[in-house]
């Protein structure tokens, strides 16, 4: 059975996408199999890993309307060395289209069960929103991985997000957890991000991975190349930084994770 983690925020330009790209390309460089799934109707995640949206033969939106099986719409990232169900603008009409369907919620869940074997770790990248497809991410993930900046109001976000995790957890996916927050963009020369790393730290412990992410030119770069920043620019800080977070996760991943702690509802 593979890990799934969602790789969430309801904040818009955190960073989502590179971490779910960069982390794929890093867990494929340390022999994890890896499938990214981009549930996001820009199609970011699947134009960063070398895939042309315009050209998919099957997408995520053929999935969750079951069209088609994860097998036939899964394509091979060209050099992240992971495989990838693009999203494009298609998928923006899924929300409309699985209001009125049965297991509406559960889609994406069921049509993973029929590939599970085949990969150790299933990334989804989730749009910034609660929505009919954040919550079929939420619904078929064991954990959720925050990408997040050492901001004030990345911080008021970061409650809203918790809620949901909690909400989702209670009502819809007893397996879903809070996997951990990971800091990026992280710049140490600023104060203000150096005290909201510590709050974080102070407030939600170990649930904040020891990696850093620092803000880095060449993983900004990379999406224009069609090629994830670990394999753009393998010497690159911000390159090295992510392979490291492909170590720590998959040492999370192995170990039992307690539920969401009451402390993190504040």
């Amino acid at each position: 059975m593979p890990h799934i983690f969602c790789i969430a925020n309801q904040k818009g330009g955190v960073g989502k996408t590179t971490t779910t790209v960069n982390l794929a390309a890093g867990l494929a460089q340390i022999g994890q199999r890896v499938l990214i799934i981009d549930l996001d109707p820009q199609g970011n995640a699947t134009m960063g890993s070398g895939v042309d949206k315009r050209t998919l033969t099957h997408s995520v939106y053929d999935v969750l309307l079951e069209d088609a099986t994860v097998a036939e719409a899964r394509v091979r990232s060209p050099k992240g060395g992971y495989d990838v169900i693009g999203a494009n603008r298609e998928l923006a009409g899924a929300e409309i289209e699985l209001v009125t369907l049965e297991r509406r919620d559960r889609r994406l869940k069921t049509a993973l069960e029929a590939s599970a074997a085949d990969y150790d770790f299933v990334l989804i990248d989730c749009p910034p929103s609660l929505s009919l497809l954040t919550l079929n991410g939420l619904t078929c993930a064991h954990g959720v991985i925050v990408p997040m900046q050492c901001e004030y109001f990345a911080l008021e976000g970061l409650t809203d997000l918790v809620n949901t995790v909690k909400q989702v957890h209670a009502n819809l996916n007893r397996d879903l957890q809070l996997i951990g927050l990971l800091r990026v963009m992280f710049d140490p020369r600023i104060t203000l991000q150096q005290q909201v790393s510590d709050q974080l730290k102070g407030h939600f412990g170990d649930k904040v991975f020891d990696t850093v992410i620092p803000r880095n030119v060449r993983l900004a770069e990379a999406p224009s190349y069609g090629v994830p920043g670990v394999v753009f620019d393998p010497a690159s800080k911000g390159a090295q930084a992510f392979v490291a977070f492909a170590h720590e996760v998959v040492a999370r991943a192995a170990q039992p994770t307690p539920a969401v702690s009451a402390r993190a509802q504040a």
